[in-house]
Formats: C-alpha cells, sequence, structure tokens
C-alpha cells in the first residue's frame, strides 16, 4: 500500500515541474486527493455498499471537483493535473501513467445498464484540456487526446487525435510522437542515454510538427489543383504556336476565353490552410 502511495506522489513529481516537494504534492494537489478517496469508493462499491461508494465519490467532488464514478477502474501513477471538471463514467477505465487534464469528459453514449459505455484508456495516455472521449471502445496505449478534441471512434495505439470530431494522426516509426525532446541530449553520456526513458512526457499530449489531416488533404488538393492549371496553361500555348504556324484556311484554334496564362493562387490558399 505505501508503495502505491509513494509512486502516485512520484508521478506527479516527474510530470509537474511546479511541483516543488513531496509535501506540496500531498497537501495542494487534488487529482492526488481524488485518486486516494476514489479506492475506498471503489472499494465499497465492488462489495456491494453501492451507496456509501457514491457517497465517497459525491464528497470527493465536492472537495476536488473532480468527479469520479466509484465503479470506474483506475490503474496506477494516474495523474490528474488541474482537473477541474474531470468527468469519469461508470465503465470508465485509466490504464497505468495515463494523465487527465482539466475539463475532461470520459463519457458514454449508450442509456443500456450493464454494458460498456465509457472508454477504456491504454498506458501512459495523455488527455488533454477540454477534451470529450465519448463511448465504449478503447484508446490505445501511449495515444494522446489533443485538446478540445472530441473523440467518438477508437484510437490506435502510439495516434494522436484532434479535432472536432476527432481525426488520427498515425504515430511515426510505430511510437508515439512526442514533443518533449531531451535536454542536452549532446551532453549526455552513453550509458545515461540508454538507461533513459525513450519517451519522455509530453505535456498536453502536444506532438512536434503536429498536422491536422485535413489540412494535409487540403494541400494536396491544392498542389494538384496548380499542377493542373499549369499543364492546361502549357497546353494552349502549344496550341496557340501550332494555330500561328499553320496554314491561313486553318485560322486560329484558340478560342478567346482560353486560359492561356497561370491565375490559381496557390500559396494565398496554402497559406490559409496553415502550417
Amino acid at each position: 500500500m505505501f508503495d502505491r502511495l509513494r509512486s502516485d506522489i512520484q508521478c506527479i513529481l516527474e510530470r509537474d515541474p511546479a511541483a516543488r516537494s513531496t509535501w506540496e504534492v500531498i497537501t495542494c494537489y487534488p487529482g492526488l486527493h481524488a485518486i486516494w478517496l476514489h479506492r475506498p469508493g471503489h472499494w465499497c462499491w465492488n462489495h456491494g455498499f453501492k451507496w456509501l461508494g457514491r457517497f465517497i465519490s459525491n464528497f470527493s467532488r465536492w472537495l476536488t471537483g473532480i468527479e469520479i464514478h466509484p465503479g470506474a477502474k483506475i490503474g496506477d501513477r494516474v495523474f490528474f493535473d488541474h482537473a477541474m471538471g474531470v468527468v469519469v463514467g461508470e465503465t470508465a477505465e485509466i490504464g497505468d501513467g495515463c494523465t487527465i487534464y482539466q475539463g475532461v469528459t470520459l463519457g458514454g453514449t449508450s442509456l443500456y445498464k450493464g454494458t460498456k459505455r465509457h472508454p477504456t484508456l491504454g498506458r501512459d495516455v495523455v488527455v488533454s484540456a477540454g477534451a470529450k472521449v465519448l463511448g465504449g471502445f478503447e484508446v490505445g496505449d501511449g495515444a494522446k487526446i489533443g485538446s478540445n478534441a472530441v473523440v467518438i471512434k477508437p484510437v490506435p495505439p502510439g495516434a494522436t487525435a484532434v479535432g472536432i470530431p476527432a481525426r488520427i494522426i498515425p504515430s511515426k516509426a510505430g511510437q508515439s510522437a512526442d514533443v518533449t525532446e531531451a535536454p542536452a541530449a549532446a551532453s549526455v553520456a552513453p550509458s545515461a542515454a540508454a538507461s533513459a526513458s525513450p519517451a519522455p512526457f509530453s505535456a498536453y499530449g502536444i506532438e512536434q510538427q503536429q498536422d491536422d489531416p485535413l489540412s494535409q488533404a487540403m494541400r494536396s488538393l491544392i498542389e494538384h489543383t496548380a499542377a493542373q492549371e499549369r499543364q492546361i496553361a502549357l497546353l494552349w500555348q502549344s496550341i496557340e504556336k501550332l494555330s500561328t504556324a499553320a496554314p491561313r484556311e486553318v485560322g486560329d484554334c484558340v478560342p478567346c476565353d482560353a486560359a492561356k496564362r497561370e491565375s490559381f493562387e496557390a500559396k494565398k490558399l496554402s497559406d490559409l490552410v496553415g502550417k
């Protein structure tokens, strides 16, 4: 039991640079208090003391601003950072090492009792501020949910979900795309680098060079349209040259409205779409 309590405190010290001491974490972190109050409430719920479990959950909500149903399953080293307004449903499951920020909802879309209505988060998942994960599906290990995203379908391991409704950015090389770069990587000894964690923690699930799949698709269409217009302009210019060199009885074959010059503003549209 004491080892588990120590790991609860240590995970906060590792992931929150604002945490200065163990005493500060124990006394000033409502996310930790919510975890500690959830455990007796969960025990009561599983052993038939349903009302008592709900009462402890309601007291925890009043004390911390975090509502966790006593039926929810929460793993080890879970960190509710800030976490005001977080709601975790009855059949939700949160894996080891997950981080959940303020305003997150792990909700259900079904009204049938006794069914899996709420999501299951794998290990080391980051759910950013304001995100809504709705439904009885799985979010894979190491996945990240972007701020204010609305996730209504499964997220593969290591992927990032952004947008409303959420679109999936696949992981690169089978690993979770992480924004946190190892500080002074060149100065770290090889032995220390080998023993270090391969995937540093990514606050708020921000990904380096993160791109919206919709923006990628729009840019591809813009580039394709610009290339097509150039080809059409070249064709009309070639026809104009052939028409000029043709005998007089053939005449001019180029219509007056032929687009012989490129006018498609690809760069302007690309700038509007964004990076």
